[in-house]
């Protein structure tokens, strides 16, 4: 066994099988999950019922020792485990089952992480615009020795640019896991989407989604959690750091895709425009959100460099992918569809990246913000941030006109036409369907909703 990889991960599983195998009778095991204090890690336990839940109605609530895993409004007090989403048990298998929590305080109360909480009643209210949401998680494999995995000990691998997508021993690192991860996925139930090597060495990404309102957050924890787990029998880690190696190398986020039932339809790029320009006033509001210290994490990844826009600035543009809002070239062709927001960082909260875009894009809060998830920075992280960067002419180019020279991206080809501009979006005559880049969804019709799994 390498000295990087865990020690659990070389004990026997041929042994292991020998007992996984065995009959259980009618009992069901049921594996309760949640996400701790830090609003980034996971936990969970097991136990048994008399038979197997048909929904999410048939598995009870439950509880843990607060103080026992570091919770400070926990201590000397049990917290509550409330049943929300099922799902199948790719590690046990049918008829045994997987289910992610909310955590209530003793007196019942949610927790200060637990932001589904209020992600589903902003859900309910938004409700009739039938909100869609895909994200795209980025991770980076580590040997427990916190060295990315497959990299020389001494030494840097190869160039990026020969591992996004690519295929040989020298260029991808670490495919059976994520392979394994894919289709633990779709046993449990998780909409999944599809899963492709990053730029760089030992890194991937995996897209999940559509998923309609509070779904896409559940989805997401339990791709999280079936991710860690998979690990766990390879003895490796998976980091969702935002920017895990630093210096000249890419970091990692988690792009959200979102759309509504007006945007998905004919017509949909006015609305599109409209959402952004809403996002462009509430830059800093956003930025808070996006990663579960108010931004701080975030300030190491949203450079301006490496496919990421500027952490100061929002800015905006077709197949940009320099910019804060991206609208791919398909959506300025057929007039309707989605757009993409590639500010949350990796170890974002899906339920607070959720929360923020649809009160911004769909309830058209403003001022004042909603209360923000709870920093560990005693003072302010991060410089003032400003709203929008001009474009630095007097009339920009159309999202998909004539080249556009500004401060901000130089000269850019006709697809990449700078949007980044105080004052209206210029409309483009056409526009496109959702997910193109990273996840597959046709157009909608109106008012189609998308399927979820057992959640409450």
């Amino acid at each position: 066994m390498s000295s990087a990889m865990s020690a659990s991960s070389d004990l026997s599983k041929t042994v292991r099988d020998k007992y996984m195998c065995l009959p259980q009778g009618d009992k069901v095991q049921v594996t309760y999950i949640w996400i701790d204090s830090t609003g980034e890690g996971l936990h969970c336990k097991t136990r048994t019922l008399d038979s197997e839940p048909k929904g999410i109605e048939d598995v009870p609530e439950w509880n843990f020792y607060g103080y026992s895993v570091y919770w400070p409004d926990g201590s000397n007090k049990d917290m509550y485990l409330m049943p929300v989403c099922l799902f199948r048990d790719p590690f046990t298998l049918d008829r045994n089952k997987l289910v992610l929590c909310e955590v209530l305080r003793h007196n019942r109360e949610p927790t200060g992480t637990n932001l589904r909480s209020s992600c589903r009643q902003v859900m309910e209210q938004a409700g009739h615009s039938y909100p869609w949401f895909g994200m795209e998680q980025e991770y980076l494999l580590l040997g427990i020795d916190k060295h990315p995995f497959g990299w020389p000990k001494n030494g840097y691998p190869a160039t990026e640019g020969l591992h996004w997508c690519g295929v040989g021993t020298n260029k991808v690192y670490g495919r059976d896991i994520a392979e394994c991860h894919y289709k633990a996925c779709l046993y449990a139930g998780v909409k999944i989407a599809g899963t492709n090597a990053e730029a760089m060495p030992s890194q991937w990404e995996f897209q999940v989604g559509p998923c309609e309102g509070i779904a896409m957050g559940d989805h997401l924890w339990m791709a999280r959690f079936l991710l860690h787990r998979v690990c766990e029998d390879f003895g490796v880690v998976a980091t969702l750091d935002p920017k895990p190696i630093a210096g000249n190398w890419y970091g990692a986020g988690c792009h959200t895709n979102f759309s509504t039932d007006a945007m998905r339809n004919k017509g949909g790029l006015q609305h599109i425009e409209e959402a952004i320009e809403k996002l462009s006033k509430r830059h800093s509001y956003h930025i808070r959100m996006y990663d579960p210290k108010g931004g701080a994490d975030n300030s190491r990844r949203l450079t301006g460099t490496h496919k990421t826009s500027s952490i100061h600035e929002f800015s905006a543009g077709i197949n940009n992918r320099n910019a804060s809002i991206r609208i791919s070239h398909q959506v300025g062709q057929d007039g309707c569809g989605y757009f993409e927001d590639r500010r949350p960082a990796a170890n974002c909260d899906p339920y607070a990246v959720m929360e923020a875009i649809t009160r911004t894009c769909v309830l058209n809060e403003m001022e004042p913000v909603p209360t923000v998830p709870p920093s560990p920075c005693p003072a302010p992280c991060l410089p003032a941030l400003t709203s929008v960067r001009p474009c630095g002419t007097s009339t920009c180019a159309s999202l998909r006109g004539t080249r556009c020279r500004s401060p901000t991206f130089g000269s850019m080809a006709p697809e990449k036409a700078c949007a980044a501009r105080q004052g209206p979006w210029t409309r483009s005559p056409r526009a496109s369907k959702m997910f193109q880049s990273g996840i597959s969804m046709a157009q909608a019709p109106t008012r189609q909703r998308a399927p979820t799994a057992t959640c409450s």
